[in-house]
């Protein structure tokens, strides 16, 4: 739960950045207003007017983050895609900005700009001051995973573009060369880019799109590491807001339903400790239907004589058996790979039988209440004790008592 406790504990975080933003765009608006005053530059008109909407985004990303941190009974899922329909929100103000920038270059009507030094230090200000803040607003938006500030920080970056070209535009006024129309559509693509790609993100979540595939892949990794999972059916997984759902479909080697809930507790909690931002993980989970059974049996030798030892036999049968009539399907022997490890020999032995997938262990050591024990019943493997001498003879008994 800590991944989620910390998730919880960003929200402060969030709204502190987003007054931020707040303060940032009250100054650059003020800036451009003062600069667009006194030159007279459609440039910096346009820019302006790029700021006032950054700054109604801004309050607009502060808002979304307060209403995410909002429960209500009638949202049992939360309220965390508010922030996504911000996301959408601030896209569509960019095309907005987009929109009365091209209006002003291709139709409005402008004298010769006045530039001198202080508005052209002005104008460079207005390009540094967004670009260390979008940095800024960047890394605390991935850090907690939140789209309304990633999206706010794109739009810094956005602004940080068309400032530079606005400066441009008034240096190449300074040496005879009206550049400020040119400058204001330059703008708007750089515009119109930025708020495709936000608005293109922010329907995906909204509309249910899934996790990416590597997130899927790393869940679906993570569940077929514990020993008791034989079959991963299904794994599907959206986001909301800063937050990821999770849903897995698991056949489990284990037929008792206590023992299904904690594998699927610490299932859960392996997900959790791995993948960040989850907020919820369901495990629908069922035993498995078993066609074939998998024993696993200590040799002696490669011939196939039992042993009378569990951790230090040199050798293990791997059977694959069909249940419905005992039909040998596979077998193989493996040299046992910790036959000379000194210390929690037992407990590595169980750790690699559990790996390969063994369903019933047979043994002539009886191993109850010892390390391998504990170690099979986690994974849902039986043991059985056998007094047979050979491979051949403890598989023929198995085939016997089901029979």
């Amino acid at each position: 739960m800590a991944s989620l406790e910390s998730d919880h504990r960003a929200a402060p975080q969030a709204a502190q950045v987003a007054w931020a933003s707040i303060a940032v765009n009250i100054f650059l608006s003020l800036l451009n207003l003062a600069i667009a005053a006194a030159s007279g530059s459609l440039a910096v008109a346009a820019e302006m007017v790029h700021n006032l909407v950054d700054l109604v985004a801004s309050v607009a990303v502060l808002a979304g983050v307060k209403i995410a941190e909002r429960e209500s009974r009638h949202f049992p899922y939360g309220l965390y895609k508010v922030e996504n329909v911000v996301a959408v929100g601030v896209a569509i103000l960019i095309f907005f900005t987009g929109y009365e920038i091209a209006q002003k270059a291709l139709r409005g009507e402008s004298g010769p700009a006045t530039v001198n030094g202080w508005m052209l230090a002005g104008v460079a200000l207005s390009a540094v001051v967004p670009l260390a803040f979008s940095r800024y607003e960047m890394r605390v938006g991935r850090e907690i995973n939140s789209p309304s500030l990633m999206a706010d920080a794109q739009e810094y970056r956005a602004h940080v573009f068309s400032s530079g070209v606005v400066f441009l535009a008034l240096v190449g006024q300074m040496v005879g060369f009206p550049l400020d129309r040119y400058a204001a559509l330059i703008i708007v693509v750089l515009i119109a880019k930025t708020g495709w790609e936000l608005l293109v993100d922010g329907m995906r979540v909204l509309l249910d799109a899934s996790l990416d595939a590597e997130t899927l892949d790393q869940v679906r990794t993570i569940i077929q590491a514990d020993p008791a999972t034989t079959e991963i059916r299904s794994v599907a997984g959206r986001n909301a807001g800063r937050y990821r759902f999770l849903e897995a479909d698991v056949a489990l080697r284990v037929d008792d339903l206590e023992k299904a809930h904690n594998v699927s507790r610490r299932i859960e909690r392996a997900i959790r400790a791995q993948v960040p931002h989850v907020e919820r993980v369901r495990i629908h989970y069922e035993p498995q239907v078993r066609d074939h059974l998998r024993y696993a049996v200590p040799l002696a030798d490669p011939s196939g004589t039992v042993s009378p030892h569990f951790g230090e036999a040199p050798y293990f049968a791997l059977v694959t058996v069909r249940a419905a009539d005992g039909q040998v399907e596979r077998q193989e022997v493996l040299p046992n790979p910790h036959a000379n490890v000194e210390k929690a020999k037992g407990i590595r032995v169980g750790e690699w039988l559990v790996d390969l997938k063994a369903d019933v262990i047979l043994l002539q050591e009886d191993v109850h209440g010892k390390g391998p024990a504990y170690v099979f019943a986690d994974a849902g493997v039986q043991t059985r004790l056998t007094e047979t001498t050979t491979l051949a003879q403890a598989l023929a008994e198995q085939t016997a008592e089901q029979d």
